[in-house]
């Protein structure tokens, strides 16, 4: 899901942290997003009204009296304008007031009137952080049900001192924007995704793989996650010994799986101790493999009639032929097909083009897409 025709409210308080805020409304932005903004005074300290106005194209909602207000009732008016509203740097000032009902600036009466998603980046020293009333406020805020409360980050602060109080970074903060007006189609289930290639170890130095980059596998995950889904990702430096194993253990917890790593069908016989040394007037190497556990047919034997499955398949010839011979062996519920023939398909492209088969016969092609956007679409079939 992009943020393509939404309306995004940034509240604005006074930490050092503002200056971040013009990124964040230009990731808003490129995103779909269109952005007004509403801060605290001290908030101006930080960040120019000027820079604000000329990247949202709107006035600066931060005086409530102020004669150049669109409306008379501003904090009214923009709750009914926004579809959410993000508040970065929130301090510990802030939370407080918010927590307890205090409005009397232009960013807390806007809060105040907000009961659609709002998602909260607090900032601060990491003395402030651990005062009590400050997590008690947190605590409070984030128990509410419209609200995401994202923790601080850990580093080095504007104050010289290092721990807990920075503010998210800012694509975390933007990826919470996404992930709250995301529907939870999958709230409560459970969710494992494989991604990546496996590596089959050669020598203490080197291995066989393939030229997957796991970025679909990955997606998959962060647009699962985002529908309210608890997700497992298995992926990483492992063999297919290894993420057989992973898988095995796991699935049976699982509602769902969806098989996007690709993983080696033939492994080395025998892994060498010490690194491989060629030898004087060697010109060749040959390496004897075995075949590598099915993952996919593995966990088909095992799935229950309240689990899904779903597998990918890679073809350069017969796809459509090949790929339903898999759903069919592997005991698959959907198959996702994508062909190296296609440009801009298949392994390290940010794109691909795939086509979905099911069990009962249905076919649907997609064209070209994001794999952000392909990922979307499998999840819609989840749901």
């Amino acid at each position: 899901m992009t943020l393509q025709g939404k309306h995004i409210l940034v509240g604005i308080s006074g930490g050092i942290a503002a200056y971040k805020i013009p990124e964040l409304i230009r990731l808003l932005q490129k995103e779909g997003a269109e952005v007004r903004v509403t801060t605290t005074e001290n908030a101006l300290q930080f960040v120019t009204e000027l820079t604000l106005r000329t990247l949202t194209g709107a006035l600066v909602y931060s005086d409530v009296f102020a004669a150049v207000n669109q409306h008379a009732t501003e904090h009214i008016s923009l709750p009914d304008w926004a579809d959410l509203m993000v508040i970065a740097p929130a301090t510990a000032n802030i939370l407080g007031k918010m927590a307890h009902g205090i409005a009397d600036d232009a960013l807390t009466t806007t809060f105040a009137a907000m009961l659609k998603p709002v998602v909260i980046a607090p900032a601060m020293n990491d003395k402030m952080y651990i005062n009590p009333a400050t997590q008690d406020a947190m605590h409070l805020l984030s128990s509410q049900q419209h609200i995401t409360m994202l923790d601080c980050a850990t580093g080095y602060l504007a104050c010289g001192s290092e721990g807990k109080g920075r503010m998210q970074e800012i694509d975390v903060i933007a990826e919470a924007v996404i992930s709250a007006l995301t529907p939870k189609t999958l709230l409560g289930k459970k969710v494992m995704i494989t991604s990546g290639p496996t590596q089959e170890k050669l020598d203490p130095v080197r291995f066989i793989s393939n030229f997957s980059t796991g970025k679909q596998g990955r997606a998959l995950a962060k647009e699962a996650a985002r529908r309210g889904a608890e997700v497992t990702l298995i992926s990483g430096s492992m063999s297919a010994q290894e993420m057989y194993e992973t898988c095995m253990q796991t699935f049976p917890q699982m509602d769902i799986a969806i098989l996007a790593a690709a993983v080696a069908d033939f492994t080395p016989e025998e892994v060498a101790p010490e690194k491989i040394k060629k030898q004087p007037g060697q010109t060749e190497m040959i390496l004897r493999l075995r075949k590598t556990p099915d993952i996919a047919a593995s966990l088909g034997k095992i799935k229950r009639q309240d689990q899904t499955l779903i597998g990918f398949a890679l073809e350069t010839e017969n796809e459509e032929f090949n790929a339903l011979r898999k759903l069919e062996q592997k005991n698959l519920d959907m198959i996702v097909l994508n062909s190296l023939k296609d440009k801009g398909a298949g392994f390290g492209y940010d794109t691909n083009k795939v086509t979905f088969l099911t069990r009962d016969g249905h076919k649907k092609s997609l064209p070209l897409m994001s794999k952000e956007e392909t990922a979307s679409e499998i999840i819609n079939c989840l749901s």
